[in-house]
């Protein structure tokens, strides 16, 4: 809105907040026109080439971890599985004490406690 157009019961004021530019009318009491501070984050249109580049070259280098990734994961499960595989081959040994067969030790004695009279 220029300043040749405004009622003298309009008034210009810019936002503290965002910057914006406010007309208020003071007879009405209401708010006339908003303009919106131009923004200096647009991109611009001579931009777009080298920011859909960027964004390509992100997606790749996030896909070629991703890969990395599951190739590493692969072959640890590998890994694991031949283990797993090699000691499941291997003669059998000893089998693993239990806690119940020792006889060393005779294990706590459990006693009776005294019958207490009437």
């Amino acid at each position: 809105m220029s300043p040749m157009s405004q009622l003298s019961s309009e008034f210009e004021f810019g936002c503290p907040c965002c910057g914006a530019i406010l007309v208020v009318d003071a007879k009405l009491r209401r708010l006339i026109s908003h303009r919106q501070p131009p923004r200096e984050d647009v991109p611009e249109l001579g931009d777009a080439q080298r920011i859909l580049a960027a964004a390509a070259a992100r997606r790749e280098a996030i896909f070629e971890r991703s890969v990395a990734d599951e190739k590493g994961r692969s072959d640890a499960l590998s890994k694991r599985f031949d283990e797993a595989l090699k000691q499941a081959r291997a003669p059998p040994g000893d089998p693993p004490a239990r806690g119940f067969d020792h006889t060393e030790s005779p294990g706590p004695q459990h006693h009776r406690a005294p019958a207490v009279a009437p």
